[in-house]
């Protein structure tokens, strides 16, 4: 009898509900990543392409540093879009939770750029420094300069922009890459006012003050990505969402964990509830859990709730 009566208790037969977030927007998304990054890459080949023609009759090494780094950019972009293309796949039996983490690995090769485009700048300048070298058509290669300064602005505040709205990390490091190149552009266009004004190595020298930028973001997007593989997370964000749990009344405590894969985010709600509450009254109390959750932290794409039963305290006799 007893143990027909807990048969339908909670604490014996506990039911966990997977909820996916209504994602009506998504395919909004992944068009609007792809347009971002074809749109990025075709004005960054015409803004490297503009300065390394330049820079062949200019001889400035900044400007050659910039433009090779604008056209990096257009292969990071290219990168970038096959992550997504891929990411978009559905779930399969090898890879049962989908390929959105194709993003993140993607943002790998962003990171990748970032450090191979200071490593060119740095050989650049050393050698402009070491021979001695001179810079001519200087006011082609100001002009060009400050082609890669707008270009890269406006390339990097669409990127933003996009990746702000879709959640996109990979998205807003490659928008902070370009921001970066049009630091760069930049110190190009100062290196060559300084030979204008009879400082011939102000080339050479804004050469390693775009290394120096490079490294430093660099460094940051790289932390940024290892941080999303190695499933790091905002508590801030866990913090909203064991809040919105808690005010569902039957919960007494909750325990929430979470990961990002691309641009989803799922989280894992342990709550915890009498164990007197049977299955069938659990349920209600699950979707008001996860719809909860939902509202608390808008970034969720994904709330999987699990019951737990709460323990009653006993006194010795």
């Amino acid at each position: 009898m007893r143990q027909q009566r807990h048969s339908h208790l909670l604490g014996v037969a506990p039911v966990p509900s997977h909820g996916h977030i209504a994602s009506h927007d998504e395919g909004e998304h992944r068009a609007a990543a792809h347009r971002a990054l074809l749109v990025s890459a075709l004005g960054l080949a015409v803004t490297g392409g503009t300065e390394l023609a330049v820079a062949g009759f200019t001889h400035s090494v900044g400007l050659l540093g910039d433009a090779l780094h604008n056209l990096s950019d257009v292969s990071s972009s290219l990168l970038l879009l096959a992550g997504f293309w891929v990411s978009k796949r559905p779930p399969s039996p090898a890879y049962p939770f989908g390929y959105e983490r194709a993003e993140d690995v993607a943002g790998i090769g962003v990171a990748l750029a970032i450090w191979v485009s200071a490593a060119v700048a740095a050989f650049e300048s050393v050698q402009k420094l070491i021979h001695h070298g001179s810079t001519v058509h200087l006011a082609w290669g100001m002009a060009a300069a400050a082609i890669g300064v707008a270009g890269n602005q406006a390339v990097g505040w669409y990127k933003g922009r996009i990746g702000r709205r879709i959640r996109s990390v990979t998205l807003i490091a490659d928008a902070r890459h370009s921001w970066l190149d049009a630091v760069s552009s930049f110190g190009a266009l100062i290196g060559l006012f300084a030979v204008a004004l009879g400082f011939p190595v102000g080339d050479p020298i804004a050469g390693f003050a775009i290394t120096l930028m490079m490294c430093h973001v660099g460094y940051q997007v790289t932390g940024e990505i290892i941080s999303r593989l190695m499933d790091g997370l905002d508590p801030e964000l866990l913090h909203h969402a064991e809040h919105g749990a808690l005010g569902v009344p039957e919960v007494r405590a909750a325990a929430v964990r979470g990961r990002w894969a691309g641009r989803s985010l799922r989280l894992e709600v342990t709550a915890e509830v009498e164990s007197t509450l049977t299955v069938a009254a659990w349920q209600p109390v699950q979707e008001a859990v996860r719809n909860a959750v939902a509202e608390a932290v808008i970034e969720a794409r994904e709330v999987v709730v699990h019951p737990a039963v709460r323990k009653e305290s006993r006194t010795s006799p």
